[in-house]
């Protein structure tokens, strides 16, 4: 099992979050709530509204979004949903545990005593230069205050 933080459409209540619970797709279970340890500039950008976490690390804010332990198919699943490595890349990043519901298992499934973990992170390192200036934004909704609705990949 692997833990993986999501920021943007894949968390619950949010249109891509049926993915996850999808067992074709293999096996994701909600660990908890949690905040990258360092900002990042997390912006909406391009024609379908997309959230992108940008792999600047020191610049934005620090981004909440939730944990998952996923196996290797849905880890290999998640590659591919995000267009991993061309349009995302799979990064690990610090995440400060917010909230945690997952079972004490194995280490690497386990918060650090400094209440941090490991995870990987769909961030893009590959985007118009002029992302770096939209709006960052701290908690992604994909109907919030911001007004730029997200086109799902049906609609496309």
């Amino acid at each position: 099992m692997a833990c993986v933080f999501v920021y943007g459409t894949l968390k619950r209540g949010q249109p891509n979050h049926k993915v996850l619970r999808d067992r074709m797709n293999g096996c994701a279970a909600f660990r908890g709530r949690g905040r990258t340890l360092e900002p990042y500039p997390l912006v909406i950008a391009g024609e379908h509204n997309i959230p992108h976490l940008l792999n600047l690390p020191g610049q934005g804010q620090r981004v909440a979004g939730e944990i998952y332990a996923v196996d290797e198919r849905m880890l290999s699943f998640l590659d591919e949903f995000e267009g991993c490595p061309d349009m995302y890349q799979r990064t690990p990043v610090r995440v400060a545990v917010l909230e945690w519901e997952g079972a004490r298992g194995a280490p690497e499934d386990t918060p650090a005593a400094d209440g941090t973990l490991q995870c990987f992170v769909y961030s893009t390192a590959t985007y118009s230069p002029e992302w770096v200036h939209l709006p960052h934004h701290a908690d992604y909704d994909s109907q919030g205050e911001h007004g730029l609705r997200y086109n799902p990949r049906e609609n496309r």
